[in-house]
């Protein structure tokens, strides 16, 4: 197999560290660049080389990331921070490589959650009643004011007393209580649906802690959400739509991350390989495989990269430093 070049966004992060352990694990021949706003990070040591980016709003963010694939003859880019979906997807004429991205237009509305919401109230897809402080006046429960753009669950905060007072950065969305669910699914490049695989999950500091596979309200999700989505055109790729179930056994999908998702490398291993999927379409422009899911139980763990003897951290950019994980 010819040696191919993917750069890998985001290695800061849980979802870009399980893209690279999910690509290394498939043991292709494959050279891994990392890119991430820190230079010294946790991803740092999956990578062959990495390099320092801008914050992906600033103005010279697609400049460096066009040099960086100039230099590495990157053959592929997979961003995975929600910020840079966006860009990337609105500047791929002024990159010199594949991105395995959506349309821009599909990028900017899932963006931003109180565009996800007027596109699918547009479109008739169910998706939670959503406010901007400035228009929101009353509401008989339980409510959540958040960030409108992607902070994962930083900035949330629960039944805030003066909601109103919150900027139009914020919306306000109806806090339901039950079983939080995150669905992922794999758009092909034609269009066609791949595939879905759902999990219950538990969170800590915004961020899965627990999750349990489960098939429960697959039908429903696919047939009366994911569908319909995807009849908007412009998706591709894996998307992750994360939803409340009550006690009532009602959805509420309340997100959508236009991306692969946190909790792919739980995926990996339970037989939905989205990471696998893109590099096969958008690497090697194969068919993607068959899935293969089975059930399954995880539960995250913290475990440290520790560099035995090093006194500068400029220097451990690579997976060729000397590293132990513990």
């Amino acid at each position: 197999m010819e040696k191919k070049t993917v750069l890998v966004t985001g290695i800061g992060g849980n979802v870009g560290q399980g893209v690279l352990r999910n690509i290394q694990d498939l043991n292709w021949n494959i050279r891994l660049v990392g890119t991430n706003i820190e230079e010294f990070c946790a991803g740092n040591h999956l990578c062959d080389v990495t390099y320092r980016v801008p914050y992906a709003y600033e103005d010279d963010y697609i400049t460096c990331i066009q040099k960086i694939v100039e230099r590495g003859k990157v053959d592929l880019i997979i961003p995975t921070t929600d910020y840079e979906v966006f860009f990337l997807a609105s500047n791929k004429k002024n990159i010199t490589t594949v991105i395995a991205v959506s349309d821009k237009e599909v990028a900017e509305n899932y963006l931003d959650k109180y565009l996800t919401f007027k596109l699918h109230l547009q479109k008739e897809i169910p998706f939670v009643i959503s406010w901007l402080p400035s228009e929101f006046k009353d509401y008989e429960g339980e409510i959540i004011a958040k960030p409108r753009k992607g902070r994962g669950s930083r900035g949330i905060e629960i039944n805030p007393k003066e909601p109103q007072l919150f900027s139009d950065d914020y919306l306000i969305q109806p806090l339901y209580r039950g079983k939080e669910i995150t669905t992922a699914f794999y758009v092909k490049k034609d269009g066609t649906l791949h595939g879905i695989f759902t999990m219950e999950r538990e969170l800590s500091n915004g961020a899965t802690s627990k999750s349990k596979t489960t098939s429960e309200f697959d039908e429903m999700i696919k047939n009366e959400i994911i569908l319909k989505m995807i009849q908007i055109h412009g998706l591709r790729g894996s998307i992750n739509l994360q939803s409340i179930v009550d006690e009532k056994g009602m959805i509420h999908p309340f997100e959508v991350n236009c991306r692969i998702s946190g909790t792919n490398s739980i995926r990996h291993n339970l037989g939905f390989q989205d990471v696998k999927y893109t590099l096969q379409e958008y690497l090697y422009n194969e068919d993607p495989s068959k899935i293969e899911a089975q059930e399954g139980i995880a539960v995250r763990l913290l475990y440290d990269v520790i560099y035995p003897g090093a006194t500068n951290e400029e220097s451990l950019n690579n997976n060729s430093c000397n590293f132990k994980l513990y």
